[in-house]
């Protein structure tokens, strides 16, 4: 059974080096392997008649109902015009320091991401406005790169995160099975609520270090990381044709008010994450109507991008539900938890086993498919060792970040790239990054030895 599970694996990894599209080859790999199992005996055929109960499981399924809703709000803020006003604000905030406009970047890419949830669109957002201001004003590329690249990430971790709303509804189900397991048969569940608020601390650490990191490097190297200009703050401030502190507000309403009506109605208990996600969709549209930027083109767009990425999530997650079923009918389930048993007789060291593992499959398959096909194998294991499900699922999370960052396969880093001017270097964008790789390496070694960090806000507001 173990030979014919390392088979499974292996030709999975062959057919997508050799680029057919994952959710075919989840299922197809899985549904060839069932049927040689069951011609040599070694496979049940019952397992099959689980699949379509399993598919309308994720059809009914209403916390992967905000996927898509949370998708069209941040389709529908990236056109709204949201970036670039905070971006023009903080600039003018943050100008007359070194290093100011950096700084800016991260703030910028933290609202963004509370804001939309959506890695792609932050990184491609900020590097069409930011990245030429930034070289205009003498950053240096490297400096300029990994700000953006790091700061776009920050949708990742920080709520609404599309990763959270995944990795919520498979931790849940990891953590029903790992209790059923040790022989708990009413489990507590783990909601997507959870994963939302205990991110919060984590999320807000990374962009306070991000910050830190880059005011060191303006003391230390002037020269990459100058402040704007005297006489080009005053020419954005008389375009403007406000006070600052006015420029400043109106810009951050928008994007706070859509931050407290997502998230503090999740954490007031008013609404569900997919109830939230519905009222952050109408938010958006509402904003979009306010700045005078909603159009029927608009909508239509906004909704194109939707269905597409939507219907490639459910896809692959539909492949991933075929791929799991035949996996468990091989014992593949206990030959890995099993492996992890025998890696070590302390739990901390298979978790760090386990996080390198997740951390090398980042650089060459989606978070997606990390997530439905993963994470179901090894999450319930873990669990079983004691791991909180709520702190397991945010250092995965960040962990997931991290390889987004990490050359020379980071998605954000391609992301870059496909909107930088031809003269500019991808040795920039891989120097640039290297940093704050460090510092999503540092956050997760924080958050390993204070796991409080991440558990405290769950259990104040839910115990």
């Amino acid at each position: 059974m173990e030979l014919i599970i390392v088979a499974i694996f292996l030709s999975l990894i062959v057919i997508l080096i050799a680029g057919y599209p994952v959710a075919f080859t989840l299922s197809g790999a899985a549904l060839f392997f069932a049927v040689v199992g069951i011609i040599t005996g070694n496979f049940e055929p019952s397992f099959l008649e689980a699949i379509p109960n399993r598919l309308f499981t994720i059809m009914r399924n209403e916390v992967l109902m905000a996927v898509p809703l949370f998708i069209f709000m941040g389709a529908v803020l990236e056109k709204s015009g949201i970036a670039e006003d905070l971006l023009e604000s903080m600039g003018l905030l943050f100008g007359p320091i070194r290093g100011g406009l950096a700084i800016s970047v991260t703030i910028v890419g933290m609202f963004m991401a509370a804001s939309t949830g959506i890695v792609g669109a932050t990184v491609l957002t900020m590097g069409l406005l930011a990245l030429p201001t930034m070289l205009s004003r003498g950053y240096h590329p490297s400096v300029a790169a990994g700000s953006i690249c790091a700061s776009g990430t920050l949708g990742q971790v920080i709520p609404p995160s599309i990763v959270l709303v995944l990795l919520g509804d498979v931790i849940s189900s990891s953590y029903q099975k790992s209790q059923l397991e040790q022989g708990n048969y009413s489990p507590d569940a783990v909601s997507v609520g959870d994963l939302f608020i205990g991110a919060l601390f984590p999320g807000l650490l990374l962009v306070l270090l991000y910050i830190i990191y880059l005011g060191v490097l303006a003391i230390f190297w002037p020269k990459g990381l100058p402040c704007i200009p005297k006489k080009e703050r005053e020419r954005i401030r008389l375009e403007a044709n406000m006070p600052l502190i006015f420029k400043i507000a109106l810009s951050l309403i928008a994007p706070m008010a859509l931050i407290i009506l997502v998230l503090g109605s999740i954490l007031a208990g008013f609404a569900t994450p997919t109830e939230a996600a519905a009222v952050g969709g109408m938010g958006g549209l509402f904003i979009t109507l306010i700045k005078g930027k909603l159009n029927w083109k608009l909508i239509v767009q906004a909704c194109y991008t939707t269905a597409f990425q939507t219907s490639m999530v459910f896809l692959i997650l539909v492949g991933a539900s075929f791929f799991s079923l035949i996996f468990r009918g091989f014992g593949g389930d206990t030959v890995v938890r099993d492996l992890l048993m025998s890696i070590s007789s302390d739990p901390a060291t298979t978790f760090i086993v386990v996080m390198l593992l997740i951390f090398a499959l980042g650089f060459f398959i989606d978070f997606i498919e990390i997530i439905f096909v993963v994470i179901p194998i090894i999450g319930p294991p873990l669990m079983s060792m004691g791991f909180d499900p709520i702190w397991l699922g945010v250092m995965i999370g960040v962990n997931l970040q991290t390889s987004f960052l990490t050359p020379p396969f980071g998605f954000s880093l391609f992301y870059l790239r496909g909107v930088a001017p031809a003269s500019f270097k991808t040795k920039h964008i891989y120097l640039g990054v290297i940093p704050f790789i460090i510092i999503q390496l540092v956050v997760l070694v924080i958050l390993f030895k204070f796991q409080g960090i991440v558990t405290w806000l769950p259990n104040y507001f839910y115990g």
